[in-house]
């Protein structure tokens, strides 16, 4: 299947599947039956879906939104810092009299 086509098909599974969802809350039993089984098949053409669009795009077939371009160079990745751990609280020296 081509791309085009896949796409199709989910849409339409999906369409099928929210009509069927909304029999099924009032109560009909088939109509709950087919949202089971439309979920079946709509994770295989999910799955076909996925694999045909990565194909597309190693092949260049899909374009991806430009950024617009700064005239400098980029930027380098930074991390984020690590988080230092607090250093442990001491207990509170006790204040009383002091012996003499």
């Amino acid at each position: 299947m081509a791309l085009k086509e896949t796409t199709n098909k989910v849409k339409d599974l999906l369409c099928q599947i929210a009509k069927d969802i909304d029999k099924s809350e009032r109560g009909n039993k088939a109509a709950a039956q087919r949202v089971r089984t439309g979920t079946i098949r709509l994770e295989k053409v999910a799955k076909l879906y996925r694999k045909e669009s990565i194909a597309m795009e190693k092949k260049g077939g899909m374009k991806k939104p430009s950024a617009k371009k700064s005239g400098g160079k980029k930027a380098a990745a930074k991390k984020a810092p690590a988080k230092k751990k607090a250093p442990a609280k001491k207990a509170p020296a006790k204040k009383g009299k002091k012996k003499r």
